[in-house]
């Protein structure tokens, strides 16, 4: 498989902060979250194999991006 998965936390954190870089990301609903990887040009991994954990991990990482750059 190419392009990203749900296993690639880092990518996806870095991704979400490109394409949302003045979002908090503890401001986001995990539904929206979900919604905005799996609409990321990169995401080719199945929609349905995310769980909370995942999303809480990816979220986290977004935070790291997010608050290192401001």
């Amino acid at each position: 498989m190419t392009g990203l998965s749900w296993d690639h936390i880092d990518d996806l954190g870095l991704s979400l902060y490109e394409a949302h870089p003045d979002v908090d990301p503890l401001t986001v609903r995990f539904t929206d979250l979900h919604k905005w990887i799996t609409e990321l040009e990169d995401f080719a991994d199945d929609p349905m194999k995310s769980n909370e954990g995942k999303l809480e991990a990816i979220q986290m990482a977004w935070y790291d991006e997010w608050k290192d750059n401001q």
